[in-house]
């Protein structure tokens, strides 16, 4: 496994990875700086983090694989 083999821009999941990250990041910052009813800022926490659940999956995937 190798941190090198995860960029690859010819690649669709890479860019499925980058764009689930950035969006991780805009939850994030959406969770924190705006006062939200407590079932919005659960079901924003819950999709949070099946992002980066995914991100991580992807991400894990592209290390294993040769090419």
């Amino acid at each position: 496994m190798k941190v090198s083999r995860l960029w690859r821009p010819r690649e669709p999941r890479f860019w499925l990875m980058v764009v689930l990250n950035l969006l991780g990041a805009v939850l994030a910052w959406v969770l924190r700086s705006y006062p939200l009813l407590p079932a919005v800022a659960v079901l924003l926490a819950v999709f949070a983090l099946g992002n980066a659940w995914l991100g991580l999956r992807i991400a894990w995937a592209l290390m294993r694989e040769e090419g």
